[in-house]
């Protein structure tokens, strides 16, 4: 078009194109990631400029600015913020899984802080960038020019590192974004030599194959991901929501109060906005037992605390948090990236196959380069060896020979040489003429006639160039590989899930005579000496006693035995927390049971499908077994257990293998030993057999399962008690009245028999708790072992007034990991 004329264009047609050139400059020059190497144009121009700067992960620091303005020269013709906050980014360890710069100064903070101006840190490559560009000088890769076309740059990385995935990438175009999640490289390993020993069928590799090595994203700020279903669509599809929650936990303070402290955060959560947003919800009273908030985050970690308002249930406004604040969050996973310069949505396994079929590119152009120069060499040194071999001829051809030029001719006529061979034998200095110099010429050039044999081969061999992959990538799982630091709970719903929250950790739950239920530590209660007065471990204000006192896991699911025969569930951390003196709260709030039904029996199960029996034995002693899978569902309303005569109770409940020897307890001091098998398994709704025949005004006072070795220790009202051999007890029939247990007459002085227990180990651990609140932990080695019929020792003092209520044990095993824990 001339120079003032007037061209008339079809505006429509004019945007379109305009607005089209300039969306896929967007896509393809700034926002998107070549799948080759993970990177985006900026991250990858500044990574080779710091390559080609000489600035390595052993080299000096050099100023951001120095670094920045080289890029912006040379290959990156944009705003230097632009550049620099790119750098910042590749520097931060809570922003990249594997950072790729080595930052010194000010580059932020998880809290939000800006970094310093570029002038003012400093930056060098880390050692992990170094692997995207191994290699790079060998022709592994094609060079493009600059804006200017004065420079060459590269168009994709070596990329050693299966980038793409391993930090992944965040970016917005024009109509298309993308957001990559990171990984770990370990796992990305594991996936990827899958894939390998397997590259000939790969179509057959299926998600579920991959997700045994790959099971989701791990993020540089830890965190938990809620569920599978997110990832797997990820995988599947390309685009997936991914829950990703906080890792918090509660830890009790003094005067029965608790706080929440919150360790890692979602990924790409400022700090400050979290905390931000607590303090906003407090504010406006959506959360209402928060009564103190504030940053305890340190060199060795984070520690957002919140302390919580006397007699808050600290899991209530956890759960709370989750919901209205960005504690957590969703993941939008959107694996988009550059194929041959067009943006395409990924599957798991097309981004695990386009970096192995990138290394198989790289590693053959490599081969073919570094067997040019071996063959090159070896054509050279093949001219020299023929000089070394007609020497004195060579030195008088070019001695006689007027000039250079007149000699290499003829050197190439006379010896049927090239001019690159006959050129080195000009320019072969004397001192290669000495024997040891031959030697090493001869040397060299069968060494290279070996290595240009196993590059042939393998130029020539798929499968060894697979290898190599595989030999990389172990070589860099152990320099760079770490562990996991994202979990991912197994609740496939994606709801938060009160049992991912909880530790699993022995407890002891008690419950009064009144109904008042609680829970504390198994740890809350120091062991003291046999005869010990024990401490205050209840509050029995007007004068409720405390019934029971039971060992259990949080993670138990706890079955809960009326006394009318029903039975109840509950979760064992959704019994109220509460201190060592604290009351507990009425079970009405646990369970939905009628005013006046008690609950006269606890029983923690780990496992409903381990094939076990529920043993009931009433006060009238009748006993009943029933398989322990009739009660894996137990509605709110609860279900019949055991029918019931009209003035009996049940009392005991207890787990049994089907196998064992039941052993049934009475007030007046008789123990009756007899087979499990002599009682026949029955429905929920059967009554039962009679189990031990009682004398006019005895009841039963427990229920034991027999274990081999071990010993039954009872104890009496007034703290009287003692350990007995099992073996002291004959093994009886069903429905008789069993033998002595303890000296009968000695009862009226220290009391009938208020609680039974069988020890195995004397490192057992008892926990004794009198009506009126007072608990006493001593070892079982402490209780000394008598006769069955003797009348044993003093093992709690009790006040006056005051009697044994009920008496828990821990074993061993329990004791140990509690001390872990």
């Amino acid at each position: 078009m001339e120079i003032g004329s007037i061209e008339s264009i079809n505006i429509d047609q004019e945007m379109r194109s305009s607005y089209l050139d300039y969306a896929m400059s967007v896509i393809v020059a700034r926002a998107l990631p070549d799948a080759r190497d993970g990177l985006k144009p900026v991250h990858r121009r500044i990574l080779y400029a710091m390559h080609d700067m000489g600035i390595r992960s052993n080299s000096s620091y050099k100023k951001s600015a120095r670094i920045v303005g080289e890029v912006l020269g040379k290959y990156h013709p944009h705003g230097d913020s632009a550049v620099y906050d790119a750098m910042v980014r590749m520097a931060q360890t809570f922003s990249m899984r594997y950072p790729m710069v080595d930052g010194q100064g000010n580059f932020g903070s998880i809290d939000g802080d800006e970094p310093a101006a570029m002038r003012y840190t400093e930056a060098r490559m880390d050692a992990i960038s170094e692997e995207m560009l191994a290699d790079i000088d060998k022709d592994t890769v094609d060079f493009t020019d600059n804006f200017d076309g004065s420079l060459q740059e590269p168009d994709a990385l070596p990329a050693r590192l299966p980038n793409l995935l391993l930090n992944g990438a965040a970016g917005i175009a024009v109509g298309m974004a993308t957001n990559i999640p990171p990984h770990n490289l370990n796992e990305l390993a594991a996936g990827i030599n899958y894939l390998i020993d397997r590259y000939e069928r790969i179509h057959e590799v299926t998600i579920e194959d991959l997700l045994q090595f790959i099971p989701g994203p791990d993020f540089p700020t830890g965190g938990i991901i809620v569920g599978d279903d997110g990832i797997r669509q990820a995988y599947v599809t390309g685009r997936g929501r991914i829950v990703l929650r906080g890792r918090a936990h509660i830890e009790e303070m003094e005067g029965d109060r608790y706080r929440i402290v919150i360790t890692e955060i979602p990924y790409q959560l400022k700090k400050t906005t979290l905390i931000e947003r607590i303090a906003s919800l407090v504010r406006e009273e959506r959360i209402k037992d928060i009564a103190d908030l504030r940053d305890e985050s340190d060199r060795m970690g984070m520690s957002i605390v919140i302390e919580l308002k006397r007699g808050t249930q600290p899991r209530k406004v956890l759960f709370q948090l989750y919901k209205y604040s960005a504690l957590q969050s969703t993941f939008g996973a959107q694996m988009l990236a550059l194929i041959d310069d067009e943006p395409r949505l990924l599957s798991l396994k097309q981004a695990l196959k386009l970096y192995i079929d990138h290394r198989l590119d790289v590693i053959q152009r490599r081969t073919q380069h570094e067997l040019d120069k071996a063959e090159s060499r070896a054509h050279i040194l093949e001219g020299l060896l023929i000089a070394l071999a007609n020497l004195d001829e060579v030195i008088s051809t070019i001695r006689n020979a007027p000039d250079a030029e007149t000699a290499q001719g003829t050197l190439m006529e006379r010896f049927d040489l090239t001019e690159e061979q006959a050129q080195a034998i000009l320019n072969m200095q004397l001192r290669r003429l000495a024997a040891l110099e031959r030697q090493k010429i001869e040397q060299e050039h069968t060494d290279l006639l070996e290595r240009i044999t196993y590059l042939k081969n393998l130029l020539s061999s798929q499968a060894d160039q697979l290898q190599i992959i595989k030999e990389d990538l172990a070589e860099l799982v152990e320099k760079y590989g770490d562990e996991r630091r994202t979990d991912i709970a197994p609740d496939a719903t994606q709801e938060i899930d009160e049992e991912d929250l909880v530790p699993d950790k022995p407890i002891l739950i008690s419950i009064t005579e009144r109904g008042y239920i609680k829970r504390v530590m198994a740890g809350t209660f120091r062991a003291q000496k046999r005869g010990g007065i024990g401490v205050k471990g209840h509050d029995t204000r007007d004068e409720d006693e405390v019934m029971s006192l039971i060992p259990a896991r949080t993670l138990d699911t706890v079955l809960f035995f009326s006394d009318r025969g029903k039975v109840y569930s509950s979760k064992a951390y959704q019994i109220p927390s509460a201190g060592r003196t604290s009351r507990g709260l009425p079970i009405v709030n646990v369970l939905h049971i009628d005013p006046d039904e008690k609950i006269t029996a606890i029983l923690p199960i780990s496992d409903f499908q381990e094939g076990k029996f529920c043993t009931m034995v009433t006060r009238q002693g009748m006993i009943k077994r029933v398989d322990l899978e009739q009660f894996e569902s137990v509605r709110p309303s609860g279900l019949i257990a055991i029918s019931l005569k009209e003035n009996d109770r049940l009392g005991w409940v207890d787990l049994s293998s089907g196998e064992d020897e039941i052993m049934i307890i009475t007030r007046r001091g008789y123990a009756l030993r007899f087979q499990e098998t002599e009682v026949r398994s029955m429905n929920r709704p059967a009554m039962g057999v009679i189990g031990i025949r009682l004398r006019e005004g005895d009841q039963v006072v427990g229920m034991e399962i027999v274990k081999p070795d071990g010993d039954l220790l009872v104890i009496t009202d007034l703290g009287y008690g003692k350990r007995s051999a099992l073996s002291e007890y004959p093994t009886r029939s069903r429905a008789t009245m069993g033998v002595l247990t303890i000296d009968k007459q000695a009862i009226p002085k220290i009391g009938g028999i208020a609680a039974a227990r069988v020890i195995e180990s004397d490192l057992d651990l008892l926990t004794i708790i009198s009506a009126e609140g007072t608990v006493m932990r001593t070892e079982a080695g402490d209780i000394s072992c008598y006769n069955r019929a003797a009348r044993g020792v003093l093992i709690m003092q009790m006040r006056e007034g005051d009697q044994v209520a009920s008496m828990a044990r821990f074993t061993d095993a329990d004791l140990n990991q509690d001390s872990e824990e």
